[in-house]
């Protein structure tokens, strides 16, 4: 450990002990302002590529009229091609508590016009007095951001010649 203490004065490093149960304790000698920089700087990079998938959600009535239902389902059809996940409840009021089937089938035909974009990723389920389904999107129908790189740009751009 002295060797290492010296060994790192003189190259004006820090000693770092990497492995401390070690039967000979295992220390590194570097500079550790440097390497906490690199490792967060790292750090960003990675929280920089990550995706953050939101939940958006629907709120609808049993007695929700057709009109006011196909706007909703236009939020959510947009919602859904930018990538997001939508939930879709409906809230019970009173009676309507009687007859779940109701919103059941409303939930049904939901999904099913926007089957084209979504799958079903949690299926219709009663939570107290709201039933909800949540859907996801297909991944084709997320946006690709890399698509207009693979594409040329001009059409006298250079392009691979097959040599035979």
């Amino acid at each position: 450990m002295k060797q290492a203490l010296q060994i790192a004065r003189d190259a004006n490093l820090d000693v770092v002990e990497v492995s401390p149960n070690a039967a000979p304790p295992v220390c590194r000698v570097m500079d550790f302002g440097k390497f906490i920089y690199e490792r967060a700087k790292k750090d960003r990079e990675a929280k920089k590529s990550q995706t953050k998938i939101e939940v958006k959600e629907i709120r609808l009535r049993p007695k929700t009229n057709e009109a006011h239902r196909g706007f909703k389902v236009d939020d959510a059809r947009r919602w859904l091609h930018q990538g997001n996940k939508v939930r879709v409840t409906v809230k019970f009021r009173g009676r309507e508590m009687d007859y779940p089937e109701i919103a059941l089938e409303d939930l049904k035909e939901i999904a099913t016009s926007l089957a084209d974009v979504a799958i079903i990723e949690q299926a219709p389920m009663m939570e107290g007095r709201t039933m909800l389904v949540v859907l996801a999107p297909i991944k084709a129908a997320a946006p690709k951001k890399k698509e207009k790189a693979d594409q040329p740009q001009d059409e006298n751009e250079a392009k691979p010649v097959k040599s035979e």
